[in-house]
């Protein structure tokens, strides 16, 4: 068992982290209760559960790993969840700086201290990209629960794992297909999890200091992986905040309600609206994610990847 505690900024919004991983209603793989996350990962190929519980201004975590545990993963653990809670991210720098802006500083008085919630590990972030890629939210985590119960990674106390490159591999493309993946997204997700299986490709390696160009230069290698991919695996796997998200609809759904237009928001147009807040840009289009999050709610509308 390990443990960690880590302190919390003033205004920390511990329920966009519990609300992230309340996506699945089903809660096959993440549990939240309360205050409280339990999540399922796979830890160097074993199950293991994460809880992060919040409290009187700090978390503390605590992972039960099914097996033995190495010297170095306390050290690991503490960096996983200090990303996982975005406080790697300097937000106070970005609204300091933008919350005079006549658009932006209505976001940032919105949401203060927004900060994106990342996934546990890059490939879960990328994996998930990967899934969501032309689907809504709900079909994406329809398939993304049918791909962990195959796998079937299961800790002790019942919980299931998100999957790691070598479970997604050893599904093959009938047991991806059978979740729900197309064909191309299969092929995309093998080539994907044999690189890392391989040795060939190592996104953890990156996971502390990320070497954005190597990083994309990579993954466009990979057939099915984009820009868009790229930049939102880079924002939730890696805590990036300058990607470019001006292909996301609800980034433009949002700009487009920010902006009171009346008619939709061009990808061109959203591009050379958040260039001006580089190097914020994905935290911009968080806050756009939040404002679109929240006039769909009025609305009824569904939502979209975010």
């Amino acid at each position: 068992m390990l443990n960690c505690e880590l302190g919390l900024p003033v205004g920390f919004r511990s329920g966009d982290v519990l609300a992230f991983h309340l996506r699945d209603s089903l809660q096959v793989a993440e549990q939240v209760q309360g205050n409280c996350l339990r999540k399922g990962l796979a830890w160097s190929g074993r199950a293991a559960c994460l809880e992060i519980v919040f409290e009187g201004g700090r978390a503390v975590a605590r992972l039960d790993v099914d097996g033995p545990l190495a010297s170095s993963d306390g050290l690991l653990l503490t960096g996983m969840v200090r990303r996982m809670l975005g406080l790697t991210q300097a937000v106070e720098d970005f609204e300091q700086t933008w919350c005079a802006h006549p658009q932006v500083g209505r976001l940032i008085a919105a949401h203060p201290g927004l900060r994106v919630p990342l996934a546990a590990t890059p490939f879960e972030a990328l994996s998930w990209a990967v899934t969501g890629q032309q689907i809504s939210v709900a079909a994406a985590l329809t398939i993304r629960r049918r791909l962990i119960e195959a796998v079937g990674l299961r800790h002790t106390s019942g919980l299931y794992c998100y999957p790691d490159a070598a479970g997604v591999q050893a599904l093959g493309e009938p047991g991806l297909r059978a979740a729900g993946f197309s064909r191309a997204k299969a092929l995309t997700l093998l080539t994907l999890s044999g690189l890392l299986v391989s040795g060939d490709l190592s996104l953890d390696a990156w996971v502390e200091t990320p070497p954005i160009d190597d990083i994309q230069a990579c993954l466009l290698r990979i057939r099915g992986i984009g820009p868009w991919t790229i930049n939102y695996a880079l924002l939730r796997g890696f805590g990036w905040l300058d990607g470019s998200l001006h292909g996301d609809v609800a980034v433009r759904r949002g700009l487009q309600h920010l902006l009171e237009s009346p008619v939709p928001v061009s990808p061109a147009e959203t591009e050379r609206f958040l260039a001006e807040f580089s190097p914020w840009r994905a935290l911009v289009a968080a806050h756009l994610w939040a404002l679109d999050t929240a006039v769909s709610r009025t609305s009824g509308a569904a939502p979209k990847l975010g």
